[in-house]
């Protein structure tokens, strides 16, 4: 018996390149869109392939599988094919083509001309899951590139791809390196606008991140009061937390003019809080100093902090005394110490960190039952919980979520993030007219609320506003642009759109929504507006992904219970039932 061949394998970097859309624009323009790939591949992509070393391993008509010796060669040459191809593209004429591409790091089997393995597939699939004009990257390729390479990356989280058994943690790559400006910049609004970064804990004690977290929140909180402001929301500045970058960088990205950053240092009884006031555009240093006090009047220094910075951006506010942002009592430390844990765990938005977080909210109200902010921590985990699908719990996690809101404006009828939660847990259970009084009332008590926008979105919509909802979801997303619920956020834009009749652009959203985290409302929306756009295998492959989900919408029911009017429920019934969705 002939001993079988040892076959030959090794570490590769994989990048995945495929046009979007190419055969629709075959079938449109066969001859130019042949003439634009071809000129793309001599110009553009063969040589950046050739720069950095590349082996093309097969050409699939429109799409290229290529290896690299190096993890830090591949999504260099990835990143300067998308740019390239942008500006080969800006002022040409006939067909405009797109890539997505896709870099992963792993053992491959060489076979003759070709190579195989896992490698290989999860390249593929990364590719699949990227936007057009973007490069996915695998985690194990982030970990080469990470410190080697000028770019930002973005964590997507862990996801299931198509055939591979084993989530993977995936990360978007910026087309723009830090060192140069963002092309994808925010315009500025017409008033004073602020982010400010996660302040760094200097305690040497990673233990101690939820209060330096806490300081930073509070600080954002208490600089939205202030009507003249335009201040980021607190989910799109945490995304810096971590990242080395520039202040002109988070300018540019979140569209404000300034950037406060800092540090909190926590010894004992002591603490000391820097703070420093940036121009983003320039540079230059508005406002610093620092603060060093007793561990009891930490309320106190969170107000100077604010105060100053508020008298540096516009002179004039200095002559209005700062709003405390939450009421909290200086004899209940331990409590607000146990909900900043709470909150902290809250936000890693784990089933794990979930249960911690009503663990640790429960001990506040034990210790101080008067602490508004720690019901409404327990309505947000319990609601998030259901709807967001972190835990097996049931739908009866929302009417709980109810009952704790209710509980923390009976103790603070001020608190926004009661209002909130309020919203959208009467919203999910038909109370209508309740989640948009709360919504309403949450943006009253303060503009920059980009949460609350978002709840105004979601009821509005309910209840058949659909433009309210439209400009709420909008301005909630101008706000908060990297907000961490982001995928939520599109998913009831696109859910807005389909309603207004707009398919192409609700299926935009919703293809964005789920390439960041899938939401059941986006696949949804998938579904109904591929169907009505009679695009049906698009239309039953989303259905097939509701149905095969452990929870979220399986029937027609499903879906039309929320919504008011007969039309709306009607309109989705329509795209849903001929998209294939049972009726139930």
């Amino acid at each position: 018996m002939e001993e079988t061949a040892k076959l030959e394998r090794r570490l590769a970097a994989i990048m995945a390149l495929d046009a979007v859309g190419y055969s629709r624009l075959m079938e449109a323009n066969e001859e130019a869109t042949h003439a634009a790939l071809k000129s793309l591949r001599q110009q553009v992509i063969d040589p950046s392939i050739k720069e950095y070393n590349g082996r093309i391993v097969k050409s699939t008509g429109d799409g290229l599988l290529i290896e690299f010796a190096s993890a830090v060669n591949a999504v260099s040459c990835a990143v300067a094919i998308q740019r390239a191809v942008a500006e080969a593209q800006e002022d040409a004429r006939g067909p405009h083509l797109e890539f997505r591409i896709g870099v992963n790091l792993g053992d491959i089997i060489i076979d003759e001309k070709d190579i195989y393995g896992d490698g290989v597939n999860i390249a593929a699939r990364l590719e699949a899951s990227a936007s057009p004009n973007s490069v996915h990257i695998s985690g194990p390729v982030y970990d080469q590139v990470r410190s080697k390479l000028p770019y930002s990356f973005t964590d997507l989280g862990e996801q299931v791809l198509k055939n591979i058994s084993i989530p993977m943690r995936i990360f978007r790559c910026s087309l723009s390196s830090d060192q140069e400006p963002n092309r994808f910049s925010l315009p500025l609004p017409g008033r004073p606008s602020i982010a400010v970064l996660p302040f760094n804990n200097m305690s040497g004690d990673v233990e101690q991140d939820y209060f330096a977290d806490g300081i930073t929140e509070d600080i954002i909180t208490a600089l939205s009061k202030w009507r003249w402001f335009f201040v980021i929301a607190r989910n799109s500045s945490f995304t810096y937390k971590g990242r080395a970058v520039s202040v002109a960088q988070v300018g540019k990205e979140l569209g404000v003019q300034y950037v406060l950053e800092g540090s909190v240092r926590k010894s004992g009884n002591r603490i000391r809080i820097t703070a420093q006031l940036v121009e983003a555009a320039s540079g230059k240093h508005i406002w610093a100093d620092r603060f060093d006090n007793e561990l009891i009047d930490v309320f106190e220094v969170q107000d100077a902090v604010t105060r100053s910075v508020a008298a540096a951006i516009e002179p004039a506010l200095a002559r209005i005394e700062v709003q405390q942002a939450r009421a909290k009592s200086l004899d209940s430390l331990a409590a607000w110490d146990h909900y900043l844990r709470g909150h902290w765990h809250f936000h890693q938005f784990t089933k794990h960190d979930a249960a911690h977080a009503i663990r640790h909210f429960n001990e506040a109200i034990r210790l101080n039952p008067d602490l508004a902010d720690a019901y409404v921590g327990l309505a947000r985990t319990h609601f998030s919980r259901a709807i967001y699908l972190i835990s097996d719990a049931s739908g009866g996690d929302v009417g709980f979520a109810l009952k704790m809101a209710q509980q923390a404006l009976a103790l603070d009828d001020e608190n926004i993030y009661a209002y909130y939660i309020l919203s959208l847990a009467s919203a999910h259970v038909d109370k209508i007219d309740d989640a948009l009084w709360a919504a309403r009332r949450a943006t009253e008590l303060n503009g920059n609320f980009a949460q609350g926008y978002f709840a105004l979105a979601v009821a509005s919509c309910f209840a058949g506003l659909l433009e309210e909802a439209l400009t709420a979801i909008d301005l909630a997303l101008r706000l908060s642009p990297n907000d961490s619920q982001k995928n939520a956020w599109l998913a009831q834009r696109a859910s807005t759109l389909y309603l207004l009749g707009r398919y192409a652009e609700a299926i935009a959203n919703a293809v964005e929504s789920r390439r960041i985290r899938w939401f059941h409302t986006a696949v949804r929306v998938l579904a109904a507006s591929y169907a009505q756009l009679d695009q049906m295998e698009f239309a039953r492959s989303a259905v097939s992904e509701l149905l095969q989900a452990e929870r979220g919408d399986k029937t027609i029911n499903d879906v039309r219970r929320p919504f008011r009017r007969k039309a709306d429920r009607d309109h989705y019934a329509e795209g849903l039932r001929k998209a294939g969705l049972p009726d139930g």
